[in-house]
């Protein structure tokens, strides 16, 4: 008798990676876990379980739609261009979000905006079931939103406990992001897996012959964030209480000083104009490969099973962020920014010449790796030079140049080879400037406490 996990396995090159990806990336998790030699005070237990249990399935509900966004529209019919449209209308409408949900937050409640990240993704997944391009446009608005608000808002609710309620210590708030930033990789290799399953599980249909609404296949993952994010809200209604911001009417009045003081130090320091360089390089090329991984990994003898490839991509990123930890000890975060630059250009190198499908996945997983091991190193750089007073306008000026390189790479007529040339080309300028960095940075020793946490 055959044994079907065997079977399950040996499918493809993709199922074959499973097993041993796991082996590596719980190795290295394990050797850079984060731990505290503290006692825990009395609380603090019961305190991460309501702040994570909630947010493991609020995050979920974002990792589950991850892999088949591109495959859903492409199976509806739609021009790469046209997807290019919707992928830029998301990233759009998260930055200007981004631009006012903390203060909004801050005065109207943290539990509030947690709540509508739930309602705003659920109108964003309905949308998926329509071939309308209005609709889906509609629907990566609300999803861009709600993307803002799930990576600032919940943790803005999670230190104002930490800090002001329950007034824990400093050292307990590293360990917590730590376990939050283990957790969240841990939640989205399993979310690629469970959509695979939902999407293998139902054919792809429109609901009736000239219907435009469609379902199984590519659609289900978002059913299934749908359920997620429903019991998220009735979680967050029922166990979370509210907190709000600091009332400062002096804030609205300051802002542009704080512009001009951030201004004056993005041109009297060169290290600013290195760092946004870096940025725009670095982060841009990641945006661009999300975008085209898909198309790239397209084949009719070996179909792309998305969730898999998502699962496996999650736990390259993971080991690199592992790896980045580790490797702190011998090594400062920007020397660890210049390899991963240098391995992050090889690797768009080697997907953009090879003929072989498997060498170009291999590629994907390194580059992966490499984002995995970027944000941590590039989180310590931020926090060591950026003045606190200004710290938010000098984070939204990296990200002017950032917005540039990604409208530009996505909104041309190009094809995915050629936009994987341009970014290896732009990761090589992220490495001179990440040498041209070092070269007038005091030398910094990294002191990653939250070894997996992203800024």
């Amino acid at each position: 008798m055959t044994n079907p996990m065997a079977g399950y396995f040996s499918q493809t090159f993709y199922h074959k990676s499973i097993l041993p990806m796991l082996a590596v990336t719980a190795a290295l998790s394990f050797m850079a876990r984060p731990s505290t030699k503290l006692e825990l005070p009395m609380g603090f237990a019961k305190f991460r379980l309501v702040y994570l249990g909630v947010w493991t399935i609020c995050v979920a509900a974002d990792w589950l739609q991850g892999p088949y966004v591109y495959a859903l529209y492409s199976a509806y019919g739609f021009s790469s261009h046209e997807i290019a449209e919707l992928f830029v209308a998301g990233f759009g409408a998260a930055l200007l979000c981004s631009c006012f949900v903390g203060s909004v937050a801050d005065r109207f409640g943290r539990k509030k905006c947690c709540m509508a990240y739930c309602v705003l993704y659920i109108i964003s997944c309905m949308t998926k079931h329509y071939k309308n391009y209005w609709i889906l446009m509609l629907g990566r608005l609300t999803g861009g939103f709600a993307t803002a608000l799930l990576f600032s808002c919940f943790e803005c609710w999670m230190v104002s406990e930490h800090t002001v309620r329950h007034a824990f210590s400093q050292d307990l708030l590293s360990y917590l992001f730590g376990i939050k930033f283990t957790v969240m990789y841990c939640v989205a290799i399993l979310a690629g897996l469970l959509a695979q399953a939902g999407a293998d599980m139902f054919s792809f249909k429109s609901y009736s012959e000239g219907s435009t609404f469609h379902t199984g296949g590519a659609t289900v993952p978002f059913d299934i964030s749908i359920v997620f994010l429903i019991v998220g809200l009735v979680l967050i209604s029922l166990i979370w209480e509210e907190n709000y911001g600091d009332s400062d009417r002096e804030n609205s009045e300051n802002a542009f000083n704080s512009l001009r003081e951030t201004a004056r130090l993005f041109f009297a320091d060169k290290r600013f104009l290195c760092l946004s360089v870096l940025v725009a390089c670095f982060e841009g090329s990641m945006y661009a490969f999300v975008f085209n991984w898909t198309p790239a990994l397209a084949s009719e003898e070996v179909p792309p099973p998305f969730g898999i490839i998502f699962a496996l991509f999650m736990m390259a990123c993971m080991s690199g962020a592992s790896a980045s930890t580790l490797a702190s000890e011998r090594w400062n975060s920007q020397q660890r920014l210049m390899g991963t630059c240098i391995l992050s250009s090889i690797s768009f190198v080697i997907a953009s010449t090879t003929t072989s499908l498997q060498a170009c996945f291999a590629a994907f997983l390194l580059f992966e790796f490499c984002v995995g091991a970027y944000f941590p190193s590039i989180g310590v750089v931020k926090s060591e030079i950026v003045p606190e007073a200004v710290r938010g306008t000098m984070y939204n000026i990296f990200r002017a140049p950032l917005n540039a390189v990604v409208v530009g790479l996505l909104l041309s007529h190009i094809s995915w080879m050629t936009c994987f040339h341009i970014c290896a080309g732009l990761l090589a300028a992220a490495f001179l400037a990440t040498w041209t960095f070092q070269a007038r940075a005091p030398q910094m020793v990294a002191t990653e406490s939250t070894p997996l946490k992203q800024v």
